[in-house]
């Protein structure tokens, strides 16, 4: 009997033994009890236009998939908010602007690497509406009419200088008069830091109208549009770069070659963007 015992209290002590030295030599458990799944993996941040929200949410998952191991991080805001952030020392390692003046001044600044700056998107502008059209907007003379509640983006913010140029076109053209603009311009109730919030205040019909870029329109499929002539209206031309103090240089020339590829282009073209200007 004491035998027996013996031998069982051995059997047990064997196991055990062998247990733990499984647990403290396991390379893989060792690894599972101190590493992170996402510790390994390279962060790409990018600053882009609030305009460029949808299509590249879509351009950073295809980018990832395609880069594994590789996390985009995005800044969505108005081309001059994000220009203020680079300035003021935020860190980035793509900045995709909706216009040239505020990445020329980045430019100026030496915070962007000037040889990598190239165009890779254009856009144009269009009038959006609230579905049921409280404002009972049926053409662009419309716009001018006393009473009516126009949100534009700030004079500060690229599409909001383009709907003023816009403007500025239609008040030379005699079927609208020269005072076009300025009877349009008396009727914004806001101006707002970004294209965005201009398409959320129209949406929640806090607006009759508010003039944005196409791609906008099409990302809304609630809203209603007109059209704005091709001989009135305004295309902006989207750059992009490579921060100058870019934490990953090499990994941002990637996104933007991907950006740039076909793969890139037709992303953006499904959302309402049109290649870039000659």
């Amino acid at each position: 009997m004491h035998g027996l015992l013996a031998w069982v209290g051995l059997t047990l002590l064997v196991v055990a033994t062998g247990c733990n030295a499984t647990s403290q030599d396991d390379p893989i458990n060792q690894a599972g009890a101190t590493q992170s799944p996402t510790a390994s993996r390279q962060k790409l941040t990018v600053f882009a236009a609030a305009s460029l929200t949808g299509a590249f949410a879509e351009i950073g998952k295809a980018f990832e998939y395609a880069h594994p191991g590789v996390q985009v991080s995005f800044n969505f805001a108005g081309s001059q908010i994000l220009r203020t952030q680079l300035e003021q020392g935020a860190s980035s390692d793509v900045f995709a602007s909706a216009d040239h003046k505020n990445m020329d001044s980045l430019v100026a600044e030496n915070l962007i690497t000037a040889k990598t700056v190239q165009d890779f998107a254009s856009n144009s502008l269009t009038v959006i509406l609230p579905s049921w059209n409280p404002g009972k907007l049926l053409t662009l003379s419309d716009l001018a009419r006393p009473g009516l509640k126009l949100v534009l983006a700030d004079a500060s913010v690229p599409a909001g200088n383009y709907a003023r140029q816009l403007l500025d076109k239609m008040s030379q053209e005699a079927a609208y008069g020269a005072d076009f603009s300025a009877k349009v311009l008396a009727n914004v109730a806001s101006n707002e830091t970004d294209v965005k919030q201009v398409v959320a205040k129209v949406e929640l019909g806090e607006a009759d109208a508010g003039i944005v870029y196409v791609s906008d329109a099409k990302a809304t499929p609630g809203l209603s549009m007109l059209a704005i002539p091709t001989n009135f209206n305004v295309v902006a031309s989207y750059p992009v770069a490579v921060l100058a103090n870019a934490p990953e240089p090499v990994l941002a020339q990637e996104f933007i070659a991907y950006v740039t590829s076909p793969e890139g282009q037709a992303i953006l073209s499904e959302w309402g963007f049109t290649p870039p200007l000659p």
